[in-house]
């Protein structure tokens, strides 16, 4: 047996260093293109995937049996257009920045190869953002799929290379590995220059034990709080879009609803016309959780399915027309299973007496699962809005919008446009930030010596 893991171990090795070798020579002949060639390339890689979008996205469905079609298609066309919107004209070739006051002058150069492992929630949206930050810094890339979703998402790389062809690209820039291993992945991670890390938190921990610069991403469980002053009409909508969005599969998707007690009814009537059905039983709830989760984590057979698929697994029976369904918590963190995410239609709803209350709520959830990855909030209180990004320890609060669909970047926000979370130290993360064509750039600054400078006194220095 250990002769036989030994000779897995050495095919593998070879396996992946001709990947290694065929990026290198692609990157080599890459360096000579200048910016605008590199940004005809990255928009060649999203026009790809724009113009087959519901091909990818019903090849995608049928493969991991998870989400939902037309919502794949969506996605697959917004972020291509987004992204690429975000990308263009931006320098990241040679010069990119001079300043006159600091005196620095910054030039840009590529990581070099990097390698990607990306997840079978977002099988093809994230191969593509991934394949178009690292062009765009002048890199090759390397694409590890997840298992459940090698067919499509290597689809997804062949008609994007079919179009690089087309305008002349070096062959290879973009690659996909076609044998998907434990032992692969290992080796491919252990040999590029960077890794990025989109899916579950065993790939990220790996990544980041793999000796070289990693870019991860955290668990998600977007705790949405609703203020006393929320428009109720235009927000019950937004936050159901946000929880059903691709059968709830999104990190960014909202998880519970967080309701100041003085509006709660009126808010749960309002959800209930926006075609909600509310668990009111206990043994609907137990059934509902028993579903959901396995000895505490997510089950997997529930991921990723329609609303009716889970109130059936439940015995549920709900009403035709319904999108999501809603169980009030038993209580926030440890106390209740609802708190950790649900990577189905189905909300937490939470009751707060003050604003205040409401955060340390969404904090008790997220110290359970999430921290460090979004929050949703709807209100029209700037310092409410202002003491619950002062207070939670997560990298974006996303106001007033559908999470699932605006955590990610928007034309409607300053959220760099990416399918790669980062959420800081509290996520064990590198970034706390939305993984964009910087992060897999190096930067060589050029200092001038500024003889005018100031250099200030000791009364200027100690206020003496």
């Amino acid at each position: 047996m250990e002769l036989k893991n030994n000779i897995v171990e050495i095919d593998s090795k070879l396996y992946i260093d001709e990947y290694i070798e065929r990026a290198k020579k692609a990157r080599k002949e890459y360096e000579k293109f200048s910016q605008e060639q590199i940004d005809q390339i990255v928009m060649t890689i999203a026009k790809a995937v724009d113009d087959n979008a519901e091909f990818l996205a019903e090849m995608a469905v049928e493969e991991t049996g998870m989400g939902v079609a037309a919502d794949k298609t969506a996605k697959n066309k917004a972020k291509a257009r987004m992204i690429w919107n975000s990308l263009k004209g931006k320098k990241s070739k040679g010069i990119i920045e001079r300043d006159e006051v600091t005196g620095i002058t910054k030039i840009a150069k590529p990581v070099g190869v990097a390698a990607a492992i990306t997840p079978c929630t977002n099988p093809i949206v994230t191969p593509m953002s991934n394949s178009m930050f690292a062009l765009k810094g002048g890199n090759a890339i390397i694409i590890t799929p997840h298992h459940k979703s090698i067919r499509c998402s290597t689809k997804t790389v062949e008609i994007i290379n079919a179009e690089l062809d087309k305008i002349n690209a070096p062959k290879n820039l973009i690659q996909i590995l076609d044998q998907q291993s434990r032992e692969n992945t290992t080796n491919l991670i252990a040999s590029a220059d960077v890794v990025i890390a989109t899916g579950g938190m065993s790939m990220v921990k790996a990544a980041y034990r793999s000796g070289k610069p990693a870019l991860g991403v955290g668990a998600g469980n977007v705790q949405c709080i609703v203020d006393t002053d929320a428009d109720i009409e235009t927000a019950v909508p937004q936050i159901i879009a946000g929880r059903i969005f691709d059968n709830g599969i999104l990190c960014s998707g909202e998880q519970s609803v967080i309701l100041p007690e003085f509006r709660y009814e009126e808010i749960m009537e309002a959800f209930k016309k926006n075609g909600a059905y509310i668990v009111s039983k206990p043994e609907e709830k137990e059934a509902l959780i028993s579903v959901m989760f396995i000895d505490g984590v997510m089950n997997r057979h529930a991921v990723g399915q329609s609303v009716q698929t889970i109130a059936a697994l439940a015995g549920i029976k709900i009403p035709e027309g319904i999108r999501v369904i809603i169980a009030e918590s038993g209580g926030s963190g440890a106390s209740d299973l609802l708190a950790k995410e649900k990577m189905c239609p189905v909300l937490a709803a939470y009751k707060y007496k003050t604003f205040e209350e409401g955060v340390e709520i969404a904090r008790a959830n997220l110290e359970l699962e999430g921290k460090g990855h979004s929050v949703s909030i709807h209100s029209n209180n700037t310092e409410n809005i202002e003491y619950a990004g002062k207070e939670l320890c997560v990298s974006r609060l996303v106001i007033n919008q559908t999470c699932a669909t605006s955590a990610g970047g928007s034309y409607f926000n300053g959220l760099a446009p990416t399918n790669t979370l980062g959420c800081g130290s509290w996520g064990n993360n590198s970034i706390s930030e939305n993984l964009d064509y910087k992060h897999l750039i190096n930067i060589s600054r050029i200092a001038y010596f500024m003889k005018d400078n100031h250099v200030p006194t000791d009364e200027e220095l100690w206020n003496l």
